[in-house]
């Protein structure tokens, strides 16, 4: 790879470039956007499986296993490297499997004081494939509904029993990612919080299986999911459950996706991350 590049790179990761001016310079480098992003999915996916991610000593990481409906399902975990226990968070991919960006943002919220792990939808398949998130996405539609949704609620299981757990598990989950955070709430009644981003509702009927506490980020201007905000807030106040709806005006679907230019939205993701973390740090513990 050409070495201004990669020398481009290392000054985003070591904070001396912003994410906007990087993927600027990063498109005219490898001949427009598109191909920058193909590039930049290379390069996080070989920082990504750098061991602990030594250029960061304040976190601790590394890919797990933990069972699953399904057998063994893989994961990133990533936690704070000082001593002690963390309340437990699960981060839950888009419909393009677990991409670096997601990895990122677990790392974010470890950085917050959370255990925090993403697990990797793919693993029935063999896991997501490295670099191809065409490929990715032909495969996420393979999958079980019924069995995938059963192998992240049992993350909260894993998390809830970890030795370095405090014994609280929330979830959150993006696109994709935000229908499964709503199912994992369906499925798991000891899960202590579940914060959606953009996804797909459960079905009615379902919601009252809900125990946990909801706060849900949509976007104003994604027509196909926000139609079923009514009935979902609906069933959640006829459940009695706590919940927390934040509409982002002026946003579009995936505005919390800082990987992707054309949909990223900075000021509703900041808003929207800022609220999740207190949200967590409250229903949680730090």
């Amino acid at each position: 790879m050409d070495n201004k590049i990669l020398k481009l790179y290392e000054s985003y990761k070591e904070g001396q470039v912003n994410r906007r001016d990087f993927l600027k310079k990063l498109a005219v480098y490898a001949g427009g956007t598109a191909a920058a992003l193909s590039v930049l999915s290379l390069l996080d996916q070989k920082y990504a499986k750098a061991a602990g991610f030594q250029d960061d000593p304040g976190l601790f990481s590394e890919f797990i296993t933990y069972p699953g409906e399904t057998g063994d399902v893989r994961a990133y975990l990533a936690r704070p490297d000082i001593g002690g226990k963390f309340p437990g968070v699960i981060v839950i991919h888009e419909n393009r499997a677990l991409q670096p960006h997601i990895i990122d943002v677990t790392r974010r919220m470890a950085q917050e004081g959370f255990l925090s792990i993403a697990p990797d939808a793919l693993s029935p398949l063999g896991g997501t494939p490295e670099g191809d998130e065409n490929q990715a996405a032909a495969m996420m539609r393979e999958l079980d509904s019924e069995s995938t949704a059963k192998n992240f609620a049992a993350a909260v299981k894993y998390l809830k029993t970890h030795p370095l757990s405090t014994g609280k598990v929330g979830c959150t989950g993006f696109c994709w990612g935000g229908g499964l955070t709503n199912q994992v709430a369906v499925l798991s009644p000891d899960l202590d919080a579940a914060v959606p981003y953009y996804g797909s509702q459960p079905a009615a009927e379902d919601v009252a299986k809900i125990k946990a506490p909801v706060m849900a980020h949509y976007a104003g201007n994604d027509e196909r999911i926000n139609a079923g905000i009514p009935a979902f807030e609906e069933a959640l106040k006829a459940a009695g459950i706590e919940y927390h709806i934040y509409m982002y005006e002026g946003a579009g679907h995936a505005f919390n996706n800082d990987s992707n230019p054309d949909r990223y939205h900075e000021k509703a993701a900041k808003l929207a991350w800022e609220r999740t973390v207190a949200f967590f740090k409250e229903k949680l513990g730090t």
